[in-house]
């Protein structure tokens, strides 16, 4: 029954938005022809599709929220969803990213001292020490100002440095040849350790005692020693140890030996070290190749040429040479083999052959193994020496 003068409205009738959803509009736009692309275009879009796509995922739950499950049943357009949650996940990472921000800063804050604006050699982790990461190379730059002016001649190349470095070995060849002995030589290496070490340490001191340090000696120092001590410390002390506690010949060709092979392995390692395996690092087959063949070619030099022909000198009595061109196995090795003493007992050519290449050996040795993080400078005269001295006590 109906009532005059009151018309029927009808209710208005439920619409199902026909719009594409954003996936539809990706995937027809996809399949149709837009004409060429370039590759970086190309690869900005599927950039873009790839993030739209994380941001644009359905995963809240319409029960948790009934404004959400409301506006589902009046339309089936799952826009008000995906905005939601776009929204939500994009608050949720700009959260977590300041989160993270915060993290990272009050860690550094933590770790890490007040930087002085210059750079400075990496600090090891505290996850453990590797002998194969361990190394005094390369030197940051920024520390000396002569680095910065003259990157490949000094930083890179160690030109300076090597020259010193060489010129020691050609030193030593002459107090030899003008008869100086080793007890002469070893106190002037005290006298010239002692102030320079002296000078080194006051200049850790005073700041400016160490800007005029490193001002007038600096192409001559790494940028490592900056704040560390003078690689001439090491090397002065290295030398003075195998001089005076040696033979006469082991004593110089230990030295020789760091002159000479330490400036081919640095020489041949930055030029080839790296089309070669590395040992560990700053350290490579190439540059340990070099010291082996510099070390065999030095030991031979010496004991093969110049010892028979410039000795003997006023004093030798007093300093003999180890080698005397003769090398036997020990009595218990000849008697378990069965050998008389002149089956086990070679000299000439031979002898002097296997001394070179034991020489070698452990010159390169020497080079590549880090003791106690000390200096090599320190390490391969002393190691070198030891070896050299061990296999002449053993066969010789």
């Amino acid at each position: 029954m109906s009532v005059r003068g009151k018309p029927f409205i009808p209710a208005p009738p439920r619409v199902i938005s026909p719009s594409p959803t954003p996936s539809e509009t990706q995937e027809t736009s996809e399949d149709s022809y837009l004409g060429p692309v370039t590759r970086s275009a190309a690869r900005r879009r599927q950039t873009g599709n790839t993030a739209s796509r994380q941001t644009l995922q359905e995963s809240i739950d319409e029960d948790s929220d009934p404004e959400l499950r409301r506006a589902r049943t009046r339309s089936r357009s799952p826009v008000k969803t995906r905005k939601v949650s776009s929204l939500a996940s994009a608050k949720s990472a700009r959260a977590s990213k300041s989160t993270r921000n915060e993290v990272e800063k009050k860690e550094a804050d933590a770790g890490t001292e007040t930087s002085n604006g210059h750079l400075a050699p990496p600090t090891p982790t505290v996850s453990g020490w590797d002998w194969r990461t361990f190394s005094r190379s390369p030197s940051p730059l920024g520390l000396i100002p002569i680095h910065r002016r003259f990157k490949t001649f000094i930083h890179k190349h160690e030109v300076p440095r090597k020259v010193l470095h060489v010129s020691i070995g050609f030193l030593v060849y002459w107090l030899y040849v003008s008869g100086t002995q080793t007890s002469s030589v070893t106190p002037f290496l005290m006298g010239f350790l002692i102030p320079i070490a002296s000078t080194d340490y006051l200049r850790h001191k005073y700041a400016s005692l160490n800007r005029f340090y490193v001002r007038y000696l600096g192409a001559l120092m790494r940028e490592s020693e900056y704040a560390g001590w003078n690689g001439v410390v090491f090397y002065l002390l290295g030398a003075w140890t195998v001089l005076y506690f040696f033979p006469k010949d082991v004593g110089v060709v230990a030295v020789m030996l760091l002159s000479w092979c330490d400036t081919a392995a640095s020489t041949f390692g930055r030029l080839y070290g790296i089309y070669t395996p590395r040992i560990r690092r700053g350290k490579s087959l190439a540059g340990s190749f070099a010291a082996f063949l510099v070390g065999v070619a030095t030991a031979a030099w010496f004991w093969g040429w110049l010892a028979p022909r410039t000795g003997p000198f006023p004093g030798d009595e007093d300093h003999p040479f180890m080698f005397k061109g003769i090398l036997r196995l020990p009595g218990l090795v000849s008697n378990m083999l069965g050998l008389s003493e002149s089956q086990g007992t070679v000299g000439g050519p031979i002898a002097l052959g296997l001394l070179s290449l034991w020489s070698g050996f452990t010159a390169a040795g020497s080079e590549v193994i880090d003791l106690f993080g000390w200096d090599d400078n320190l390490t391969i005269p002393i190691l070198s020496g030891v070896g050299i001295w061990g296999f002449l006590k053993i066969f010789g």
